[in-house]
């Protein structure tokens, strides 16, 4: 006799686990808004069976009234709920549609809606114990998945084009771990996004579980030499010490590219010097009053050239080469690509010579 699969157990009970991910068609988030947006797993789609104020209305109705009364008030707005949703973002799916399902803990939010889809003609499942169980797994998986992979570190000053350099080899069909991308951050006290927020501690630790699980341990995964914070988030530890353990490649460049990549890469300081003059006074203690007087003066002047220059010669500079020999020792040793334009071509070529070094197609 044999053994049910995983998957078509799934089908049979109406609930999956975790490593069953892969197996639907869409994720379906039944927590409210405000759950979602603290974190959620990648991919989802939020559609609440109890939005942000429902879900304290009932809460209030359980711990001051009674249970009954919470259940009953609460099942007539998750009626409601599913049913919007069903007219909605569901009403054309198709009859083979295969949606999974999960609230905090794999409770009667997601339980709800699944009895629902289910009785529609869907194959729909909950998630085996729910969000919580999804964030003690990426919690756990985040101290065992650098383990298994073998990275590359792409290291390099401030303006040498790292995050442009790690696109050329995703171009070029390698693996890469865009961490900056991840934390919508680009590392360094003027580094934050313009309109994007950086996500939650616990998202970022989403989204980086989310592309180290679907990395080939095979073939090596190039990331940037980042520090322990990016922005506001923390870098997981086991990463962090996996990275700074790892091989590198030094991408280099001459100060005029420097310049110019990075006046590409900062347009909202060039069009707002003002942002730019507060962003500054962080690092008045570290360089001084007189220093950062000066360089607000050329900000104000459109001296953006001799800005960039001294900022370079005087801050960024120092500061990576302090922080580089501490924390990514076998940079020294690596090997070194020169960058010599800024155009997207100069870039292919440098990724397709360190794939070359690295991970030769086979």
């Amino acid at each position: 006799m044999q053994c049910a699969s995983p998957a078509a157990a799934a089908r049979k009970s109406g609930v999956a686990t975790l490593d069953q991910l892969d197996a639907y068609d869409e994720l379906i988030d039944a927590r409210s808004p405000a759950e979602y947006a603290e974190d959620h797993i990648p991919g989802a789609v939020n559609l609440p069976v109890l939005d942000d104020a429902e879900r304290a209305r009932v809460g209030t109705l359980y711990k001051q009234h009674s249970p009954f009364m919470a259940k009953k008030v609460g099942a007539a707005l998750v009626a409601r709920n599913i049913a919007r949703h069903l007219e909605t973002h569901l009403a054309d799916r198709p009859r083979d549609y295969r949606p999974l399902v999960y609230c905090w803990r794999g409770g009667n939010r997601s339980g709800a809606m699944v009895t629902v889809l289910r009785a529609v003609g869907w194959d729909a499942a909950q998630l085996e114990g729910g969000y919580k169980a999804y964030r003690r797994a990426v919690v756990a998986e985040l101290d065992t998945l650098p383990q298994r992979l073998r990275f590359v570190v792409v290291c390099g000053r401030t303006g040498v084009g790292k995050s442009r350099f790690l696109r050329a080899l995703e171009r070029a069909g390698a693996q890469v771990l865009d961490l900056e991308r991840l934390a919508a951050h680009m590392g360094s006290v003027l580094g934050a996004y313009p309109h994007t927020a950086q996500p939650t501690q616990k998202h970022f630790e989403s989204l980086l579980w989310h592309a180290l699980r679907r990395f080939d341990p095979a073939r090596p995964v190039f990331a940037e030499s980042e520090s322990k914070k990016i922005g506001r988030l923390h870098m997981p530890e086991a990463l962090l010490q996996r990275l700074r353990a790892s091989p590198c490649l030094t991408l280099e460049a001459a100060l005029p590219l420097r310049i110019a990549l990075l006046k590409a890469d900062y347009p909202h300081f060039l069009a707002d010097p003002a942002a730019l003059a507060r962003q500054l006074d962080c690092l008045t203690r570290l360089q001084g009053h007189d220093r950062v007087s000066r360089w607000k003066a050329l900000a104000a002047a459109g001296d953006w050239d001799g800005l960039v220059a001294e900022l370079l010669h005087s801050h960024y500079d120092p500061a990576y080469a302090r922080s580089l020999g501490r924390n990514y020792p076998q940079a020294a040793d690596g090997p070194r690509f020169e960058l010599t334009d800024v155009g997207e071509t100069a870039f292919d070529a440098l990724a397709r010579a360190a794939r070359a070094h690295f991970d030769p197609p086979l």
